[in-house]
Parts: structure tokens; C-alpha cells; sequence
């Protein structure tokens, strides 16, 4: 029997609903192009495709101001409000938190576009945020706050009513990562303060892979520059992307079979409910950390006196993540993620840049039997690597 905690990069298991809604959708042959016809077929899919934008809205809270537009992942999106927002000589300021989806497009535009950014140093053990220094790197040339809501490594959860604040006081536009947290850990919009917030569908939405998207603020259309042009079904002559939300970022044919699949895994998500999946994961995790705390061989990384999303990081003195992680699936069958998480400057803040960390990250789909084989597998693993 395999057990799997590596719902991080995507949850395996999925709800039998989303399978479903995949299936029942290209074996119907009812569903068509969206917005390519007045027959049935596409309007199908029009209607239920514009079915899972409200959905998404009303998960986040997110009033009328608000649109969603669908895209492949939350890399995609990430890329499209970062390339499409800020523009030459701008100057941004975003974490040592984020994921590579963050940081290499930031990289790409200090060279391109002499755009400037700050990251945000954290601390060496617990990996929480230094918020005196981010302040402090705001100038007047700064016009984003950019920053992940919940940590894929360390499990911290960002204080969003800080970050909120902060992006007030100075007028910021401010852009979220919600990779780890959407569908996991409460998130509202209803205060209008988030510009966009970018969302993957794959994780703790429990839908399909290759789903995913933005909810942003309906005034960012006049500011955006589209980083993909094509087809919309609509205005074939006009030379540009329209520049109405969400035709703006959503050119060419949208993945219906896997948005309906995402909206089973949001029906999915509100039948339990995000608080009690917060706490059941989050059970899940304190059981883990409680059963391994106490052994001196073992490191474990990350702020445990706030709320968490459902992540553990963790080594086994210094053996290399990698090599324990092998050991862990050959002879324990336990699948997890070792290695560095595409978070470079999380790692290197947490000094595990040669090493990398196991991460545990938990799902509803999890179970308490499941998170003590794994106490017990990596307690006498540890006995065993490091004699």
C-alpha cells in the first residue's frame, strides 16, 4: 500500500465528482467552443464555463468588481498579471516566500524592462516575514506589493491583513499567490483591497490539472497588457485582444472538459467547507509535528505559533533530502517531495540550499493511519541514516 503526502504539487486523489464532470462532459458530445456560436453546443459550454467563474467568485467573496479569467495554472497567471502590470522603471517588493513562478518573471523584467524589486528577508529558523524591513524598501517608485499567501515550503501562512495595510498606507497595487491556500485556508476579497489573486485548480481545488486562473478587479483592464493575443470568437477584425475582462487574458479555446471538472472539485470543497478542511488537514499536520518533535536527529522548519496551511518541511540532520526521500517510497512507500520546491530564497533563508527539505503536505483525502505510519517510518529511519 502506497501512501501519498505530496499534495503540494498537486493532489493525486481526487474526488470521484471531478473525474466525473471530465468524462461526462467529452462523452456527451454536447459541449462545444464557448462563445464561437449561437447553437446549442456552444452556448453549453458558455453557461457552464460562466457557472465555475461564479463559483470562484463566491468562494473568495469577491464582489461585482471583481472577473475571473481562466488560465492553465497559477504560473500562468502569475506571469500574465506580472508581465501585463508593471512596466519600465516600476519598482516592486515581494518575499523571499515566493515560488520560481514569482521570481523568474520578476528577473526577466529587471533585465527587459529595468524594472527594480526588494525581496523581503525571513527568519533563519522559523521562516517568517521580516515586516519592518518590507516597509522600509517601499520608495516612490514602488507600485507592487507581490507576495504568496501561504508558504510551500515552511507551511506559514502570510498576516494578509498586514500585507493589506501596508499596500494601503502606500497605495500599492497588490498581487497574491494563492497557489497553497485557495481551497485550504479562508480567503476573501470582499473588501476590495487584493488587485488579483492568481489560483491553480490542481491542488487544494481537487481539480484537474492544467486548471487554474486570476480573480482580479475588473478596473485592471485599462492597465493590462495581455501577454497572450489570439482568437476571442468576437471581434475577428480587431487587430488587438479585446480589452474587456476576461476575453482580455483568455484568447484562444478554453479547457471546458477541465473547468467543469474544476467546478466538481469546488462543489466539492464547499460540501465540506473550507474551514473544517483547514482544520482537518491542519489536525492532520500537528499529529505529524507532534510525533517526530521531540526526536533530536530530526530538524523541522517553519513558524508553528500561527496558522498554517497543511505543509511540514523537515531533515534528517544533514543527510540530503533526496536520499531520504528515496528510502522513504522503496521501502516504506510513502510518497512525498524532497529537494528545494521551486522556492530558491526560501531555502537559502532557511540555510537548506545544499540540503533541500522532505516535505509532508496533507490533504482531506489523508488520514490519521496514514500520518503515523509515517511517524513511525521516519523515526526509525532517522536512526538508521544517521548511525
Amino acid at each position: 500500500m502506497s501512501i501519498y503526502f505530496d499534495n503540494a504539487a498537486t493532489t493525486a486523489i481526487k474526488p470521484k465528482e471531478v473525474a466525473q464532470a471530465v468524462c461526462e462532459t467529452l462523452l456527451s458530445g454536447e459541449f462545444g467552443n464557448p462563445a464561437r456560436g449561437s447553437h446549442d453546443f456552444s452556448l453549453n459550454s458558455f453557461r457552464d464555463v460562466s457557472m465555475v467563474r461564479q463559483q470562484i467568485k463566491e468562494l473568495l467573496e469577491a464582489s461585482n468588481q471583481y472577473e475571473v479569467a481562466f488560465t492553465n495554472n497559477a504560473t500562468l497567471s502569475l506571469n500574465m498579471m506580472i508581465k501585463g502590470l508593471i512596466g519600465e522603471g516600476e519598482h516592486v517588493v515581494t518575499t523571499s516566500w515566493e515560488h520560481n513562478a514569482v521570481l523568474r518573471p520578476l528577473y526577466q523584467l529587471a533585465e527587459e524592462k529595468k524594472v527594480t524589486f526588494d525581496v523581503v528577508p525571513s527568519d533563519l529558523k522559523t521562516g517568517m516575514l521580516d515586516f519592518d524591513f518590507l516597509e522600509k524598501t517601499i520608495k516612490k517608485e514602488t507600485t507592487t506589493l507581490l507576495v504568496t499567501h501561504g508558504s510551500n515550503v515552511t507551511g506559514n501562512i502570510m498576516d494578509l491583513k498586514r500585507v493589506k495595510k501596508i499596500a494601503q498606507k502606500h497605495q500599492l497595487r497588490l498581487i497574491i499567490d494563492g497557489s497553497q491556500t485557495m481551497g485550504q485556508y479562508p480567503v476573501s476579497l470582499e473588501d476590495g483591497i487584493i488587485d488579483a489573486f492568481c489560483f491553480t485548480g490542481h491542488k487544494s481545488l481537487y481539480g484537474p490539472t492544467g486548471t487554474g486562473g486570476i480573480c482580479l478587479k475588473r478596473e485592471l483592464e485599462k492597465d493590462l497588457t495581455p501577454l497572450i493575443s489570439g482568437g476571442d470568437g468576437m471581434q475577428t477584425f480587431s487587430k488587438i485582444q479585446p480589452r474587456e475582462l476576461p476575453i482580455l487574458l483568455e484568447a484562444g479555446t478554453l479547457n471546458v472538459a477541465g473547468i467543469k471538472g474544476l467546478g466538481a472539485g469546488i462543489d466539492y470543497v464547499n460540501q465540506r467547507g473550507v474551514k473544517a478542511i483547514h482544520q482537518y488537514v491542519n489536525d492532520l499536520a500537528n499529529v505529524f509535528i507532534s510525533g517526530i518533535k521531540d526526536n533530536p536527529l530530526i530538524e523541522i522548519y517553519g513558524d508553528f505559533t500561527a496558522e498554517r496551511a497543511g505543509v511540514v518541511s523537515i531533515n534528517l540532520k544533514n543527510i540530503d533530502s533526496a536520499t531520504v526521500s528515496d528510502v522513504l517510497w522503496e521501502d516504506y512507500g510513502i510518497a512525498i517531495r524532497p529537494g528545494y520546491h521551486c522556492a530558491p530564497l526560501m531555502h537559502e533563508a532557511l540555510g537548506t540550499k545544499d540540503q533541500g527539505t522532505l516535505r509532508f503536505s496533507f490533504s482531506t483525502f489523508n488520514t490519521l493511519e496514514e500520518v503515523e505510519v509515517a511517524i513511525k517510518a521516519i523515526n526509525e529511519l532517522s536512526k538508521e541514516v544517521t548511525a
